[in-house]
């Protein structure tokens, strides 16, 4: 204060930038004033706000590593599910492709058992058909030959017991030695 006063006390005009000794006190008790009010009112208040945006951050990070280490955990208990569902899908593929190569060899099977009745059904029927062909071709052949004979000798042979026995033993003779050619033939 002693250099204002001076400048004072010479009589100069006080400097625009410096303040008068009691706009000077007023303002240091205006300061003083306002400053206890920030101290004791005001900046609990902001240091209490703070803190509870600090707590709810960690809280939040928290919670977000707790729901990030959840996720994780259902992730892998997925991976593992699906891994077994795949396992279970490769064995149930696996047990449908043997069923079915036995399927298919059961089909072969029957199929063949079923070819085996057709051949030898047909075997019978033809053998049976050859049989009843040939009686009737003896007959035929028999009949023709009694009317053969009855026309050579100029009579009718009338007793057919006797025909139908001469006329089986030709037969009979003339397939024997058919029979016998045939042998000789290979």
């Amino acid at each position: 204060m002693s250099a204002l006063n001076t400048i004072a006390a010479a009589g100069e005009p006080m400097p625009p930038l410096l303040p008068h000794a009691d706009e000077l006190i007023i303002g240091t008790i205006a300061f003083a004033i306002v400053f206890f009010f920030l101290a004791k009112k005001l900046l609990p208040n902001i240091k209490k706000v703070l803190e509870e945006r600090r707590e709810a951050i960690e809280g939040g990070i928290e919670k977000a590593d707790a729901a990030r280490t959840e996720a994780e955990s259902v992730l892998e208990q997925y991976k593992a599910q699906l891994a077994e569902a795949r396992h279970e899908a490769a064995r149930l593929r696996q047990e449908a492709t043997e069923q079915g190569a036995v399927i298919v060899q059961e089909m072969r099977a029957e199929g063949q058992r079923q070819r085996e009745e057709i051949i030898a059904a047909g075997h019978a029927q033809v053998e049976a058909d050859r049989k009843a062909a040939a009686a009737v071709l003896r007959q035929d052949v028999g009949q023709l030959a009694s009317d053969l004979a009855s026309k050579l000798v100029g009579e009718a042979l009338e007793d057919r017991d006797r025909q139908s026995r001469t006329i089986d033993r030709f037969l009979d003779e003339l397939e024997t030695g058919t029979v016998a050619r045939a042998e000789v033939v290979r």
